[in-house]
């Protein structure tokens, strides 16, 4: 079949059940996986079923399904994913069951659905280098008004109330977990992944996500450096956790880095928080324990690993500090942070420089916390700028941030030499990054003195 010219190509606003043979083209904005059902017309057999989202303009985007056998139906939805842009040649254009299509599939402003059927239509990726400029912004516009959302703190404060409901979300991404793998009762295999959202008013909310379509799009994601804006995600109360809890459903659609004054405000939150290390300080304790930290690492093992792998790793470390600026100037060891929404902000300007802080035009009331770069050594080599931050820090000097303050400069000189070229068991997460000078951003978990006998034992393997 001949490719169709370009002007040929029907609108989604065009679409109705008098267009004859259309070519619509789009940008697939959601998906799901293949599905098998007992097939009613051949007792003992399935039929497969998929569907997917396309878009063609800021406000127009329509639903698209193929029934068919197994081989057909598998072959087609592994052709293309999320975020391609796609040509459909001769898609049905049916008109939607409101009751049945809301229930299952994403809320659409047509009133229309395209049929893909294996023997009068077809669907290939689009090739057309302008056609394909043109489509890629509308990925980062969400599908429902960017101003309706719930923060993650409102979830948690209406609790219950919200349990089962469909909602939007807007939140960053803090971590991704790894997909779970398993097999159901009736013997199908089916995958879990959890992802870790935070925003202004939460620093961690769970959002699940079963299909494989859905968390395949998740992998690709950049914790600490992703917005979401996340339309009809199910809430529910999760009693195991005893909290509220997200889930991606067939109806749910992810815009990823929304173009929106909302996400970009809540993307430079993120983006601060990240650079300063205050997203790592309780990550650890949310998912293990520091009990599970076992691997014992020299400094020139931590850069190897870090060099071979992108992936996030713990490691327990003996070594030295041997930078540690506890005499330095006050607002190179502490920071304040607005106390709504715990932006950095400067005292001296009096007010939240966070546009998306809900205390704005009100007077700033702050909270102090430690934020220092410590350099880590052993006999191997040394680890700079290491971020030493928050009740970490605080557990390891014995004081609070306003204790500290209030500490004279002989205090504080006496303080810093109870720890310099002192041998210390140093907890660490590591983060392979390429935007660090390093190369890897290290937060320091825990650090304590530790006597020579646990040294000599830990240590005997590198000798």
């Amino acid at each position: 079949m001949a490719n169709p010219p370009l002007q040929n190509f029907v609108s989604i606003s065009a679409l109705n059940q008098n267009t004859s043979r259309p070519n619509v083209v789009g940008i697939i904005i959601g998906k799901t996986d293949a599905r098998g059902f007992p097939d009613r017309k051949n007792v003992g057999s399935e039929r497969f079923t998929f569907s997917f989202t396309i878009k063609d303009s800021p406000d127009h985007f329509i639903n698209v399904s193929s029934w068919g056998k197994e081989e057909y139906i598998q072959g087609l939805c592994s052709h293309f994913r999320i975020g391609d842009c796609v040509i459909i040649e001769n898609p049905l254009v049916a008109a939607k069951d409101p009751e049945k299509e809301d229930r299952f599939c994403p809320s659409t402003p047509s009133f229309y659905r395209l049929l893909v059927t294996e023997a009068h239509s077809s669907i290939r990726m689009c090739s057309d280098l302008d056609t394909e400029t043109r489509l890629l912004p509308l990925f980062h516009i969400p599908v429902k008004d960017s101003r309706d959302f719930y923060t993650l703190g409102d979830i948690t404060a209406n609790g219950q109330s919200l349990d089962g409901n469909l909602i939007n979300i807007l939140a960053a991404v803090r971590s991704v977990g790894e997909p779970k793998y398993f097999t159901s009762s009736d013997g199908r295999k089916g995958q879990r992944l959890e992802t870790r959202l935070f925003d202004e008013t939460l620093t961690s909310f769970p959002l699940i996500c079963w299909d494989r379509e859905t968390i395949q799009l998740v992998q690709t994601l950049t914790p600490q450096e992703t917005v979401l804006f996340i339309a009809d995600a199910r809430i529910s109360f999760d009693t195991f956790r005893n909290s509220m809890v997200a889930t991606v459903t067939s109806k749910t659609i992810i815009t990823i880095n929304p173009d929106t004054s909302e996400a970009n405000q809540l993307f430079s939150y993120a983006r601060e928080l990240s650079e300063n290390g205050q997203l790592n300080e309780q990550e650890l304790s949310e998912n293990e324990s520091l009990e599970s930290v076992s691997d014992v690492l020299t400094v020139s093992q931590i850069k190897a690993i870090a060099q071979e792998s992108c992936d996030a790793f713990y490691g327990i470390t003996y070594g030295f500090i041997t930078t540690l600026g506890l005499d330095s100037s006050i607002s190179k060891i502490i920071q304040s942070r607005c106390a709504k929404c715990k932006f950095q902000v400067s005292e001296e300007v009096g007010m939240c420089t966070n546009t998306g802080c809900s205390n704005q035009g009100q007077s700033l009331v702050v909270t102090t916390t430690f934020h220092l770069l410590v350099d880590i050594s052993d006999h191997t080599g040394t680890l700079q700028t290491c971020s030493l931050s928050g009740t970490v820090a605080e557990k390891t000097l014995g004081c609070t941030s306003e204790e500290f303050m209030c500490l004279s400069e002989p205090e504080r000189t006496a303080m810093k030499w109870r720890f310099l070229l002192e041998r210390c068991k140093i907890y660490l997460k590591i983060v392979p990054s390429s935007k660090s000078k390093n190369g890897m951003r290290v937060t320091i978990l825990s650090c304590s003195h530790t006597d020579p006998v646990e040294v000599n034992q830990s240590m005997a393997a590198f000798t």
